[in-house]
């Protein structure tokens, strides 16, 4: 068993989560917030069988296109806006495990 950890923007999560459900897998997910400018995000646990992995992370990467410009003006005063006048947020973050043990409760 692997265990697909994906952080996805909010904008995006209602696309991916209906398209893992539409492909016949389940997901765990909790709203984050993290980053520079602390965006709001889903992040998704998908446990799913190793032949499976490349599939959910198929739909992971046709799903989870949303994309933002984020000015300097919208910028935490720490952040240097004269080294990076905009910043774009969005896309997705996926970590993939190995699970040792997988039980249902």
């Amino acid at each position: 068993m692997r265990m697909i950890m994906a952080v996805v923007p909010k904008k995006s999560a209602d696309a991916v989560l209906d398209a893992l459900v539409n492909a016949g897998y389940t997901a765990t997910y909790s709203e984050t917030r993290g980053g520079m400018l602390r965006q709001s995000q889903l992040s998704l646990f998908i446990a799913v069988q190793e032949q499976e992995v490349q599939t959910v992370l198929d739909i992971l990467k046709t799903h989870c296109k949303t994309r933002t410009k984020v000015h300097d003006s919208h910028a935490p005063q720490r952040f240097n806006p004269s080294s990076h006048p905009e910043i774009v947020l969005g896309g997705g973050v996926v970590f993939v495990w190995t699970l040792e043990k997988f039980e249902n409760l």
